[in-house]
C-alpha cells in the first residue's frame, strides 16, 4: 500500500499530528448533530477553517452507528494532478 504524503498540511489543517487530533476533536465536540441514519453523506473538504464545522456536523450524524459501519467510499476531485476519469 502506498501512503501519500499530505500535500497541504499547514495550509488547510495542522501539520502536527497531535494538534490535528486536538482540532478534529474540538470541531466534533463543538458541532453536535443528531438525526436519522444517513445512507450517504456529502461533506465539504475545504480547509478546516472554512468547512470544519459543517464537516463535523455531518460526521457526527454517524456516531450512533460507528460500530456498524463496514465500508466507506470516498469520492473527490483531484486538485493537484490531472487525471481522466475518477480516483477512488
Amino acid at each position: 500500500m502506498t501512503i501519500r504524503a499530505p500535500a497541504v498540511a499547514r495550509l488547510f489543517y495542522p501539520d502536527d499530528p497531535q494538534q490535528l487530533h486536538n482540532e478534529v476533536q474540538q470541531l466534533l465536540a463543538e458541532n453536535p448533530q443528531q438525526g436519522a441514519r444517513p445512507k450517504v453523506l456529502v461533506v465539504p473538504h475545504a480547509g478546516y477553517p472554512y468547512s470544519g464545522p459543517v464537516a463535523a456536523r455531518a460526521f457526527n450524524l454517524l456516531r450512533p452507528w460507528a460500530e456498524q459501519i463496514e465500508r466507506v467510499v470516498l469520492l473527490g476531485p483531484s486538485h493537484q494532478v490531472a487525471l481522466s476519469g475518477l480516483a477512488l
